[in-house]
């Protein structure tokens, strides 16, 4: 067998090397290739290779970074030496209601928000923190013009009764639990100032929730047995059906996140929220001390909007227009009060059902089978005018319709009685 030799084409070629697995899947250092060149004068020639010529990348402009809106701080208002105090006691629920009335009134000169919760106390826990001789001390101390409680979240657990301890929402509990809330209600009234108790929102969990539901019963009904209100905020937190959210819409209706991550806590716009439904009954309380700066007009810039009772003067009496009766206004018959058609007492549907009786079709539809047209009858003789002979008639004289037909005589052979006349056959094809 001749022998066959693969030689490379003659010219320039690249020297390749073998590549392994692990070159493949890892890679190595790119090499400088060689180049062989062949000059047909028996010289071959090895030389390197020119580096290859790398692009520049193109620069990329910079996308311009959205400048931060920088929200402006709340004005600090002075707080006026006789301003009047709003003492709030309570779990982290009333703290988080004070964070939130701070912010409301912080334009208020004459109102301060003064903050006294404990966020781990409770009407259950005395012995961590016991609040009828708590509540005394901070009354006696900021000398409050209204009180805001609010209890509950942390009161879900066993309750110490003597020496006893009582498991969570027994009829011990609950009758010890109802005991305390009427006794620091009526604390809080002995002060003689206004009294608010707020009740709890939904929390995440709905067994809390649930055992919020029985608390907010016992706060509204202890707080107005001594002449205390009773604030529902539930509908706050939670949505059309009931239900918790954790997002909602703030005082300014925009969607935002009112809950901490954990379904407990709450935000600062929930804060503000909560504190939303409290303002209102402090500054109605409060009257014009609540009001922002101060700036309640006197009431002497105020007379034009008041309402005043009018005198004996400027009324004028009047006597009643029946309805039914034309002879009131000079005219003895209704208007229109002929055109009523007469009733059976029986609707077009009765008949039509009961006795399988159609309405009468009104005139011209193509429906109407009456034999009779009475409104397409000739005029008799004595209304239509007739024209004496060779006489021309004049516009007025003129009859609408052209006369009819003499109709053909009934004796004799003539045609039948009913039978159309001959010049109305139509002979079929």
């Amino acid at each position: 067998m001749p022998a066959v030799a693969f030689l490379p084409p003659v010219g320039r070629a690249e020297a390749q090397e073998r590549r392994t697995i692990l070159d493949m899947f890892f890679g190595r250092p790119r090499q400088q290739q060689r180049v062989y060149e062949d000059y047909g004068d028996g010289r071959n020639v090895y030389r390197e290779a020119p580096p290859p010529v790398r692009r520049q990348p193109k620069p990329q402009r910079a996308k311009p970074r959205p400048t931060p809106v920088e929200t402006p701080e709340p004005e600090i208002v002075a707080k006026l030496p006789d301003a009047k105090t709003v003492l709030v006691v309570g779990d982290f629920i009333a703290g988080s209601l004070s964070d939130g009335l701070q912010t409301a009134f912080a334009d208020s000169p004459n109102i301060v928000v003064e903050n006294r919760s404990e966020g781990s106390s409770g009407m259950v826990r005395d012995d961590y923190f016991d609040w009828p001789n708590m509540l005394s001390v901070y009354a006696d101390d900021v000398k409050p013009a209204l009180i805001v409680v609010s209890f509950g979240a942390n009161d879900r657990q066993q309750m110490k009764i003597g020496a006893v301890r009582e498991k969570y929402r027994t009829d011990a509990w609950m009758a010890e639990y109802t005991r305390r809330v009427a006794a620091f209600a009526a604390l809080a009234r002995s002060r003689n100032v206004p009294l608010l108790w707020v009740g709890m929102p939904s929390f995440q969990s709905p067994a809390m929730t649930a055992d919020m539901v029985t608390f907010n019963g016992i706060f509204r009904t202890e707080a107005e047995k001594v002449g205390g209100q009773f604030i529902d905020i539930w509908d706050a937190f939670v949505d059309e059906q009931g239900k918790f959210v954790t997002t909602g819409s703030d005082i300014n209706g925009q969607q935002v996140r009112l809950r901490g991550a954990d379904g407990i806590n709450l935000t600062p716009a929930g804060k503000r929220k909560l504190a939303f439904y409290v303002e209102k009954d402090i500054r109605r309380l409060l009257g014009e001390t609540a009001a922002p700066g101060g700036d309640i007009p006197d009431p002497s810039g105020m007379k034009d909007l008041v309402v005043t009772a009018p005198t004996s003067e400027t009324i004028v009496k009047t006597q009643p227009i029946s309805l039914v009766d034309p002879e009131l206004d000079g005219a003895s018959a209704l208007l229109d009060g002929d055109s009523l058609p007469a009733s059976t007492g029986r609707s077009a549907r009765d008949l039509l059902i009961e006795k399988g009786e159609a309405p009468p079709a009104p005139f011209g539809r193509i429906d109407d089978f009456r034999l009779v047209k009475t409104a397409l009858a000739p005029e008799t003789p004595e209304t239509t005018p007739i024209a004496a002979p060779g006489a021309s008639p004049s516009p007025g004289d003129a009859a609408p319709f052209p006369a009819a037909p003499a109709l053909p005589s009934k004796t004799g052979t003539g045609p039948r009685l009913g039978a159309a006349p001959p010049w109305q056959a139509v002979p079929l094809r």
